[in-house]
Parts: structure tokens; sequence; C-alpha cells
């Protein structure tokens, strides 16, 4: 029997390989297919794409999951997120019985342990969590000068992350340095904005603030070298690289990348980060005078 604790502080047993599986989180279908083959999928949300299981059922988005959908398939294991689920539906499936694990890696070292922990769930080998440990430990141990770099996630407002967010963390083995990795989000929405005072931290006390909303303004000053545009969780567009053109920000140095480079954990980061790196290490090399930039409009972009 495996027991296996999750994010939540509960323990997962699976007494036998489980080969019903639903899983709830993109990269973790990902996750499954890599580390145990596409048969054991029985169910994914509707952003889970990658890779090709059209065949699968789908039980919704991964706000929206449809319970009775997912009781119906009868899982042998149901895979969740702390923070990309919604809590009421993930709720409800622990509620009916089901062996419910809920992950939350917060870096890339979590994504490691989190690895191991899926494949004892799956009963297979962890040689992708070892790969993976390996691939960490040598982009750590670089020490060529990271670019400052401004990822958003969305746009109306403006809204990034800081350094306690998973992206922070890959940003940071990859190459880069997260201009706002020193600024928490503040309640309510006119303060973080900076219109109004903000709440007292007893105000605030159990919020997640990771993830600020900032202004045009604050991103100029904090005059990113290297601004890269991810096409998940928000699908940016030229219009918002023109915005940020105009803030004085070299157009050679705003970049289309793919979201899930930057955002999933698990085993798409043996792919992701290198490709990632080779990116940011070709901006620190240009810095340093040797080469150009690649234009934004010849930079290769993926679409969920």
């Amino acid at each position: 029997m495996t027991v296996v604790a999750d994010a939540l502080g509960r323990e997962v047993e699976m007494r036998e390989p489980p080969r019903r599986v639903v899983s709830l989180v993109p990269s973790e279908t990902y996750s499954v297919v890599v580390l145990a083959g596409a048969d054991r999928l029985v169910g994914r949300t509707r952003y889970c794409v990658e890779p090709s299981i059209e065949h699968v059922p789908v039980v919704g988005g991964t706000k929206d999951v449809d319970v009775e959908a997912v009781v119906a398939l009868a899982p042998d294991l149901v895979l969740a997120n702390r923070e990309e689920n919604a809590r009421g539906p993930v709720e409800a499936l622990i509620a009916r019985g089901l062996p419910v694990h809920v992950s939350f890696p917060c870096s890339v070292a979590d994504s490691v342990g989190h690895l191991r922990d899926l494949a004892r769930l799956l009963h297979v080998e962890d040689t992708h969590a070892d790969a993976l440990a390996t691939l960490h430990d040598e982009l750590a141990g670089d020490t060529r000068p990271p670019v400052p770099t401004f990822v958003p996630i969305w746009n109306d407002p403006w809204m990034t992350f800081d350094a306690r967010a998973f992206a922070s963390d890959v940003l940071e083995l990859a190459g880069a340095s997260n201009v706002f990795a020193d600024r928490p989000r503040r309640y309510p929405l006119a303060a973080d904005l900076g219109q109004r005072a903000p709440l007292p931290p007893e105000r605030v006390e159990g919020r997640d603030t990771r993830y600020p909303r900032v202004t045009l303004e604050e991103i100029r000053d904090r005059a990113p070298q290297l601004v890269l545009l991810p096409d998940e969780p928000h699908e940016f567009t030229e219009a918002d690289a023109q915005t940020l053109e105009a803030l004085g920000i070299p157009r050679a140095s705003i970049r289309f990348v793919s979201g899930k480079d930057l955002f999933w954990y698990g085993a798409w980061l043996l792919e992701g980060l290198p490709r990632l790196r080779a990116s940011l290490h070709a901006e620190s090399q240009r810095a340093d005078g040797s080469i150009d930039r690649v234009p934004a409009k010849d930079a290769t972009r993926t679409k969920r």
C-alpha cells in the first residue's frame, strides 16, 4: 500500500495501481501521460490538451468541475490542485469518498517532490523526478547575471506575481529576476493600484497576496530589461505589446512565450525550463553586446 500526504495535510492511500484516473489540472494530466500512459486517464478538464487526448471525457473546467460527472466515472484516483481548482467541487469529491490528491507546489524543488509523490501514487518509477532534480541543480548553479524581467498574467488591470509564486521560481532558475518579486498584492483593489491606503495586515490575513495588480507607471518604473507575454492564463496580443512599447520598453525586448513553460509544474518542466533558459541566456548575451535580441514577432508562440 502507498500512502502520500497532500497539500491539505490528508493522507491519500493507494492499495493498488490506479487504473482509472481523473485529472483536474492540465499540467498533472500531462505528467500522468508521461509517467504512466494515457490509458490511465478516464477524465480531464477542457483545458487538459497536452498531449493530445481528445478521446478522454471532459468533466468541466478547472474552476467549474462537474462533480456528478467525476463520480460517474468511478475513478481510483482524482488529481486536483489547491490553487488551480475551485475549493467547492474538490471538497464535494472528497465528501463523496473519492480518493482525491490535492497538490500545491510553489517552486521547482516542490515540483520534484510532487513528481515523486505522483509516481508513487501511480505505482511507477520516478526517473522523471530524478531528471528534474538534476536539471534544477544545474540551473541553480548558473552564475550568469539574471535578466530583470516582467511577466504579466492579466491586463485589465495589469496583474503579475511576486517571489512566492511558482512562476517566479521558474524565472529565477531560467536566468531572470522578477522585477515585481518584492511587490505583494494590497487590498482593496484601489489600494493595489495606488489609489487609496491599503488595509492593515490583520485585515488581509489569510488572503492570497502573491498576485498584485500593477499600473503601467509601476511597470515602467521597475525598468524590466525583458518582458515575456505568455499565452496563458491570459493570451496576450500584439496590442498589449504596443501598450508596453509605448512605456519606453524597447520593442525587441518584448517576447511572446508559451505560458506552459512558466506556469506548468511537473514533467513539463523537463522541456519548458531549458527552453526558457535558452531564451533568457540569449538575452543576457545581448546585454553584454555579443548578440542581438530576438524580435518578438519572430519568437515561437504556442496557443492553448
